[in-house]
């Protein structure tokens, strides 16, 4: 949400930085709604000071005997009963079609964010480790004869349709492990504190972290009216929904593994192959809630957290600042951490690291005080910590071997109780 005092003082600032995101002059419309609704609390509070002042002269007429007066102003006080309500009703009409307007428009992006029209205009900042070398042609994971007995998209497919998979065995078991591991890094190491969170929300946490109304036919809805969490970001940051915050609680850090569900209606007809993009599908999410002073530093923090688990199994990646084009709805700044996947010889996103300033604060009303001090708006950050489908994918395409059969990462290896492979036939060893 966007803050309509800031838009009053500077609307060509505000539609510059709107024009970075190929959105013409918001501004002039806003604006044209704000002054309407201005108009009609300042006519409401008129008409409230006149039927309190005809109020107060009742009592004296009737002291006096003016029954006159007494009539016309007892008539009068009726007149702006009605106007004041009308007035009110008129002006609760305009405030919501300027909150509705608001709530369709993109955050604001920061200065340093690369000017671009899609992701072919992210800017690449680093690579880390090499894409292994293989003396055979890779193959993507489903492919990989090892992993075919426990990947199985056709009894998924008779449970509940397309871009589903049903995982045994020896997949099932890295799957699972991956997320143990993310979760004990981040909590141990990173300093996060693991949270279990609902993955069904009303409408209110899913307008707090702008999936509503702008991803609606992306997200699954129940007959009962609870969305299904395409990602714990929108549980854990709205747990500091409509809170002042002391200071001192600042900064607070979570992590939850959950199930994600997205429809992917805004996808259609991309990676229908594989595991990659799934309606269901498994992440550990980080999400920082912050003092707007330490956000910066925040981002920067979380990117490393996200990249630390890539490097801990050994995986390449690189990492890329989103240009305007390709940025979030509600991001200001967005790293990307893409890892290599032999099957498609290319970088693949595993993990976004996002900073919205106060833009999901202002929906939330989620503040913080400083003692003795005004309440101001949080910043959010959120970031994948990994997506552990993608990861599991990562995993078995780099560590396939010739034979099929999979090595697994040596920085793995704890989590699962000494094995070291998949073997060609499926099994654990």
């Amino acid at each position: 949400m966007h803050d309509i005092r800031a838009i009053r003082e500077d609307p060509s600032a505000f539609d510059a930085a709107m024009a970075r995101r190929r959105l013409s002059a918001p501004s002039s419309e806003i604006l044209a709604i704000d002054r309407v609704w201005r108009t009609k609390i300042a006519a409401a509070e008129a008409a409230r000071a006149d039927r309190n002042a005809a109020t107060k002269e009742i009592a004296a007429a009737l002291d006096k005997g003016d029954n006159a007066k007494f009539e016309r102003l007892r008539s009068l006080v009726a007149e702006k009963k009605d106007e004041i309500a009308r007035l009110e009703t008129e002006a609760a009409a305009e405030d919501a079609r300027l909150q509705g307007l608001l709530l369709t428009l993109p955050n604001l992006p920061y200065d340093d964010v690369p000017q671009g029209a899609d992701e072919g205009d992210n800017q690449e900042l680093h690579r880390w480790g090499e894409p292994p070398a293989f003396e055979f042609e890779p193959v993507e994971h489903f492919d990989i004869a090892g992993v075919r007995p426990g990947m199985d998209f056709e009894t998924a497919a008779k449970l509940s349709g397309s871009r589903f998979v049903v995982l045994r065995g020896a997949v099932a078991r890295v799957h699972r492990a991956l997320a143990q591991m993310m979760l004990d890094i981040h909590t141990s190491e990173n300093g996060l504190t693991e949270t279990v969170t609902p993955v069904l929300v009303r409408d209110e946490p899913m307008i707090g972290t702008n999936q509503l109304p702008k991803f609606e036919a992306d997200s699954y809805v129940t007959r009962e009216g609870l969305w299904l969490i395409p990602t714990s970001e929108v549980t854990l940051t709205n747990t500091v929904r409509e809170s002042i915050l002391d200071a001192d609680a600042l900064p607070i850090r979570l992590t939850a593994h959950t199930q994600c569900f997205r429809s992917e209606a805004g996808a259609a007809g991309k990676d229908t192959a594989g595991m990659l993009r799934q309606h269901q599908f498994e992440k550990v999410e980080m999400v920082s809630i912050v003092h707007p002073d330490a956000s910066e530093e925040e981002q920067r923090r979380m990117l490393r957290c996200a990249e630390g688990i890539l490097e801990r199994l050994g995986l390449a990646y690189r990492t890329v600042s989103l240009c305007t084009g390709d940025l979030g709805f509600g991001a200001r700044r967005t790293y990307d951490v893409e890892v290599w996947l032999p099957g498609q010889n290319t970088y693949r996103e595993i993990s976004s690291v996002s900073t919205c300033g106060d833009f999901q604060a202002r929906r939330m009303k989620a503040r913080f005080r400083e003692r003795d001090g005004k309440p101001e708006f949080v910043h959010t950050l959120n970031g994948s910590g990994l997506a552990v489908g993608r990861a599991l994918i990562a995993v078995l395409e780099n560590g396939q071997m010739a034979n099929g059969g999979v090595k697994l990462p040596d920085g793995l290896l704890p989590w699962l109780g000494g094995v070291t492979a998949i073997t060609p036939e499926g099994m654990l060893a």
